[in-house]
């Protein structure tokens, strides 16, 4: 069988929206990308959203218009994609790495507390929601990231690329911090091809964010030259940058939130299937869901190899390669990569949970298109080569018996 790692799901309105906008005559940014805007703050639960070209996008203008600028500090977990690092540098202020939870991959409250007590000069904190799963914002009875926060009057921006549609009790991702930036990228929950958003309840954030996303104009272009009443006239109040969602990237957006819950309960379908199969192989930690499972937007499902496996986790993607199964590994920790860890002085001795993660971490198959007869091959090829008594495995539906092959 070939199973892709990751595969869209286009089988709504997206090629209507698309045609929408294709006869409009106008293909930037306009009403499309206006009602993606409306439609997902009302999702989340946010007064304002700001649709972008990239999760990256966001992530800029929400350091920019929280106010960090050079020689702040930011906190930001290891474990995460190199965006939501560089977007500190883009403003000439020092990210300062955290490590995360084994088992979830997230900065828990303690691991919050111990960073704030160490650097307490810290301005902001970019709060990564991994795999799909959301920190743990409130704590019944205690302190949870939202208090600890506000306490030392520190803005949380959360980078929610993993995260839509996620809750934290009953209340979506979007709702909780300063500002909460979403990707949309073709392998994302959702996606416009390439886009993001940022959402957030401060009109004066929302307001700068909106200007700074196109060259610091001030009024809307498509309006300017739309509008029966428009002007040329227009002004630049800031240096901004070139951040807009064209329309045709709205349409399609606009169209895959139509099936969000639709897509997310595809993806528990699968996550569901790997927790059973999966769940007795020795020497495999399992990721770890501490809440229900339908307040998890399973993006990833990542599990470690751990070190008395049969195999490593680098011969184990390529065996799964070679098997015909596309995997991938979330992340290689920021404190590991050269840029950081030279201008850091990073030793990876202080982040030993996301290290443990790191060395055995690789992420499985899951999109909402991916059958049972897909995840039984999966889960029968992980088993294979993660047991070494193993040395062929049984399809139920067609009585055959497969070796697995000794590339």
């Amino acid at each position: 069988m070939n199973i892709p790692f990751s595969k869209v799901s286009i089988t709504g309105n997206e090629s209507k929206y698309i045609d929408e906008v294709l006869k409009s005559g106008w293909l930037t940014t306009a009403s499309k990308a206006l009602k993606f805007e409306q439609l997902f703050a009302q999702y989340v639960g946010a007064k304002y959203a700001c649709a972008v070209n990239s999760c990256t996008a966001a992530l800029h203008l929400a350091v920019e218009a929280i106010g960090i600028g050079p020689g702040d500090k930011v906190l930001v977990p290891t474990l995460t994609f190199t965006a939501s690092a560089e977007v500190v540098r883009y403003m000439g202020a020092d990210p300062i790495f955290i490590d995360v939870e084994y088992g979830t991959g997230l900065v828990s409250p303690s691991i919050l507390k111990k960073a704030l007590r160490e650097h307490p000069d810290v301005k902001a904190i970019i709060l990564v929601h991994y795999a799909g799963q959301a920190a743990e914002m409130k704590v019944t009875g205690g302190e949870g990231i939202i208090d600890l926060c506000r306490k030392h009057n520190v803005k949380i921006i959360e980078d929610a690329a993993h995260a839509f549609p996620t809750k934290f009790g009953d209340q979506f991702i979007g709702s909780f911090g300063d500002i909460t930036c979403f990707s949309f990228y073709a392998n994302k929950t959702i996606t416009t091809g390439e886009g993001g958003m940022l959402v957030t309840n401060d009109e004066a954030f929302y307001k700068r964010a909106k200007t700074m996303r196109l060259h610091g104009i001030n009024r809307d272009i498509w309006d300017r030259f739309t509008s029966v009443k428009s002007s040329w006239e227009y002004d630049v109040v800031e240096p901004g940058f070139k951040y807009n969602m064209p329309d045709l990237n709205a349409a399609i957006g606009l169209a895959q939130l139509e099936q969000a819950e639709y897509l997310r309960a595809g993806r528990q379908r699968c996550a569901e299937y790997y927790f059973r199969e999966l769940s007795d192989l020795i020497a495999v930690d399992l990721p770890i869901c501490y809440g229900p499972y339908e307040n998890h937007s399973w993006h990833i499902f990542p599990l470690v190899i751990c070190p008395e496996a049969s195999v490593s986790r680098n011969e184990f993607i390529e065996r799964m390669s070679n098997e015909g199964v596309g995997v991938s590994v979330h992340y290689k920790p920021i404190h590991r990569m050269t840029y950081y860890k030279q201008a850091y002085k990073l030793d990876p001795i202080n982040y030993p949970n996301a290290e443990k993660i790191w060395k055995g971490t690789v992420s499985l198959p899951i999109y909402s298109d991916l059958k049972e007869e897909g995840l039984r091959y999966v889960c029968q090829t992980v088993k294979l080569l993660l047991d070494k008594r193993l040395n062929y495995f049984f399809f139920p539906k067609e009585a055959s018996r497969v070796q697995l092959s000794t590339k």
